[in-house]
């Protein structure tokens, strides 16, 4: 499952630069799938297809945020999600909206760093 940060976030930042994937960004931050990644284009939900350094709206304007379809829970890079790792107030949780299995989160990771 992807993780989240709730609004208990004091937003000190620890988490946004343990991030492999640059899934976290500061409240109010526009976020690109690029940014982190080796995605160039991708393809959305609807068919449309938008660049990988296109500018995308942010998740919260209060607190950190954590773009679900960038997190892998650190799979393939740690043992455990660095964001919660570093939270000094453990406001980085797994997300129960968006559940995921090991398979799933290492496709992801490939799909996110263009991994044969």
């Amino acid at each position: 499952m992807a993780i989240m940060i709730t609004d208990e976030c004091i937003n000190c930042g620890a988490c946004e630069p343990e991030c492999p994937n640059t899934a976290i960004y500061e409240g109010g931050v526009e976020w690109t799938w690029g940014g982190g990644t080796k995605l160039t284009e991708v393809e959305l939900g609807d068919g449309s297809i938008i660049g990988g350094k296109d500018p995308m709206s942010p998740v919260s304007d209060e607190f950190y945020y954590i773009v679900t379809d960038k997190c892998t829970e650190c799979h393939g890079f740690h043992e455990e999600p660095q964001c919660a790792a570093v939270c000094p107030v453990d406001c980085c949780v797994p997300d129960p909206d968006n559940v995921e299995d090991d398979d799933t989160l290492a496709a992801k990771k490939a799909w996110l760093h263009a991994e044969a």
